[in-house]
């Protein structure tokens, strides 16, 4: 069943958790303190491989053609501006680490999109853009709603190849660290399936679920880094990402 279906009673009952933890008036606080944090937290975040195609594009000042791919972690649900996405934040912290740099970040998330969805569009709606980097979020929508992981390992094998077709890098995005995804059963083989799998490619693997789960064990409220709805990102959280997947990309280029 789709998550908009679901989320009304669970997200209400997520809300009022959040709000017992003291998490709105710690995002009323502070929204830069609460980024700051999960940074401070994340200082040794790697991808785990290098990304050639990037590394030659941004050394040399040549444009680099940026995709970002996945369901709605990417289009950045309940935030107000698109400046806010993870993909835009990204792109100008990127900007921030290389001055010279000429980036053109394309959004291609879309609403509740699971793996084999992101499978169905990959031509359309990266592969037509010719993209040097690809970064894939995934695996939240398959397994949040009662999904089971059978047979998503082959999948994600094959996204990846159909997206590397071209010579693009690609950067597999994990799932959330937060409380409807904690729920789930499958949540742990879901992480293992893409950690395995990015290990076996050869690709980068940007963990958020790590990143926000050390933010947690720093000591910052979950609340700071998740929606009212228990899942998706509140803007401190897609901040935190772009800006930690930003600086995770400039240490695998130097």
């Amino acid at each position: 069943m789709r998550w908009w279906r679901k989320i009304g009673v669970m997200s209400v009952a997520i809300a009022l958790l959040l709000l017992v933890s003291g998490s709105a008036s710690a995002q009323s606080r502070a929204t830069a303190t609460s980024a700051e944090t999960c940074l401070a937290a994340n200082s040794t975040i790697s991808l785990g491989a290098r990304l050639p195609r990037t590394e030659a594009r941004l050394k040399s000042g040549a444009p680099l053609k940026v995709v970002a791919f996945g369901s709605s972690s990417t289009v950045g649900l309940w935030v107000l501006s698109s400046a806010a996405t993870y993909p835009a934040v990204m792109r100008q912290e990127l900007n921030r680490l290389v001055p010279n740099a000429r980036i053109e970040m394309i959004n291609s998330g879309r609403i509740g999109d699971t793996i084999p969805d992101n499978i169905a569009r990959v031509e359309r709606d990266v592969l037509s853009h010719g993209p040097d980097l690809v970064v894939w979020q995934l695996g939240t929508n398959d397994i949040a709603w009662g999904g089971h992981v059978e047979g998503l390992d082959e999948l994600v094998i094959q996204g990846i190849r159909m997206l590397r077709s071209g010579g693009s890098d690609v950067i597999l995005m994990d799932q959330q660290y937060a409380p409807l995804v904690l729920s789930s059963s499958q949540y742990s083989k879901m992480q293992a399936i893409i950690a395995n799998v990015a290990r076996k490619e050869h690709v980068g693997l940007f963990s958020r679920f790590n990143l926000m789960r050390n933010s947690v064990l720093a000591g910052l409220s979950i609340g700071a880094l998740v929606s009212w709805d228990g899942l998706h990102n509140s803007i401190e959280g897609y901040d935190c990402i772009g800006r930690g997947l930003a600086r995770a990309i400039w240490s695998a280029t130097r």
